[in-house]
């Protein structure tokens, strides 16, 4: 493993970031650890949990909340259209 201090690896993160990814040992010296870097695949279906700590059911929940909101909120003639302005969202 390539360990570099954080002042050694500013300089040129991006190319120590693209060793990373082509499956490089790279760590940074952080205190008295080593932090590596490692790619990571992004689900958006954690976004609600890793954000707001909503699991599925809560999410689905939420939006059930939500939709009866604005259904109440057209049948009282009260949601405004979005005309793409944002001085038209005041009263």
């Amino acid at each position: 493993m390539k360990t570099l201090t954080v002042t050694e690896g500013r300089g040129r993160l991006g190319y120590w970031l693209k060793q990373a990814v082509a499956g490089k040992d790279v760590g940074f010296v952080c205190g008295d650890q080593i932090v590596a870097l490692r790619p990571v695949t992004v689900h958006s279906d954690d976004y609600a949990l890793q954000e707001y700590g909503l699991n599925e059911a809560a999410m689905k929940a939420a939006g059930r909340r939500i939709a009866a909101g604005i259904a109440r909120e057209r049948r009282r003639k009260t949601v405004k259209p979005f005309t793409g302005k944002a001085d038209d969202l005041r009263d």
